[in-house]
């Protein structure tokens, strides 16, 4: 599939998969950034991103980026199709949960991506869903 990207420092590489089963692209920070002691900051992803029509931006935290005492602050990021303009930069919130600042260097991984299908839905309420109850959330165990 191809997809419409601008980056903002073309001195930085674009999103890739960095092996050949990965599913999401490593996204790589255009500036330097302090993430002070229990803070959040964000970072800025250095692209804009158009999506083909049915598509959207699914943005989650590198399985790595607890080791350095961060997390992304709202568990992951969505990219509308319409979120497309030249200046539509991503960024990522990062959460220090540390007692000291950290450091995130420009060029660095710290998010990866990928573009999903989606369906829009139409509602059709009723008063019954004719299945039955499971007994309450979180009743199949630990």
């Amino acid at each position: 599939m191809d997809v419409q990207i601008k980056r903002f420092d073309k001195g930085l590489p674009l999103p890739e998969y960095k092996t050949t089963g990965a599913a999401a692209m490593d996204c790589v920070v255009r500036e330097d950034v302090i993430v002070p002691a229990k803070s959040v900051a964000m970072v800025s992803l250095n692209i804009a991103v158009k999506p083909p029509k049915g598509y959207f931006v699914f943005l989650a935290a590198r399985s790595s980026l607890h080791k350095r005492g961060l997390m992304t602050a709202n568990a992951v990021g969505i990219g509308d199709e319409d979120y497309s303009g030249d200046q539509d930069e991503y960024k990522a919130p990062l959460y220090n949960f540390t007692d000291a600042s950290v450091e995130v260097k420009r060029g660095e991984r710290v998010v990866q991506m990928m573009l999903l299908p989606f369906d829009r839905v139409s509602w059709q309420e009723v008063d019954s869903l004719d299945t039955p109850d499971r007994g309450g959330f979180g009743t199949t165990g630990i």
